[in-house]
């Protein structure tokens, strides 16, 4: 049974930070209003249109697993950098909006 995982093992984990990180990108654009039936029409393309490319481009890009590994890693580190300074910044302007409702009604 677990033949048919041995040839996808090298980018397992790849695979499930890069889950990952499709929800925490999933959840910023929701944080950002975007539109949820856009947003979850195209996670959905986009997730079909990786299935493919996936089962597709394994074979080929077996041999080059500790480079893509190694981009993919960075990527997904990057974008979590980049999702933890967004939620600063929200959330210090949320604290000044929140400082600013006080000082107007004396709280």
């Amino acid at each position: 049974m677990l033949d048919f995982f041995l040839p996808y093992l090298p980018l397992l984990g790849l695979l499930i930070f890069g889950n990952i990180e499709n929800l925490v990108l999933a959840s910023q654009g929701v944080v950002a209003g975007a539109n949820s039936l856009r947003l979850a029409i195209l996670s959905i393309c986009c997730v079909i249109f990786w299935l493919f490319l996936g089962t597709v481009g394994t074979q080929v890009a077996i041999q080059y697993s500790d480079v893509i590994e190694f981009i993919g890693g960075f990527a997904i580190f990057a974008l979590g950098i980049q999702a933890m300074l967004e939620a600063r910044k929200m959330t210090n302007e949320t604290e000044e909006i929140i400082d600013e409702y006080n000082e107007e009604n004396g709280g």
